[in-house]
């Protein structure tokens, strides 16, 4: 029997609840730190940190807020970039 298949998250929290991996554009990062935004959380905190060889990236509140949810677990941020969070399951 197979586990049952969950549905995208349709938020941003949701979806980075729990991630490994974030895919940015086209490029895949580790994540190596994620805070999901709560009403402690201010526009210029760090909430993602994810690193690809020498590549890193750095998201705060202010960037994700308002990302517009585009279906199958993609979101696209004000910058015009497409974020997805992902799991080790989801890679291979």
């Amino acid at each position: 029997m197979f586990p049952p298949v969950r549905a995208p998250a349709s938020t941003v929290a949701d979806a980075m609840a729990e991630a490994e991996f974030v895919l940015l554009d086209d490029e895949v990062f580790a994540a190596e730190y994620l805070r999901v935004p709560d009403e402690y959380t201010v526009a210029d905190d760090v909430v993602i940190e994810g690193s690809c060889g020498d590549a890193e990236i750095a998201l705060t509140r202010a960037d994700i807020d308002g990302a517009l949810y585009l279906g199958e677990g993609v979101f696209r941020l004000k910058s015009g970039a497409h974020l997805r969070f992902l799991s080790s399951a989801t890679l291979h």
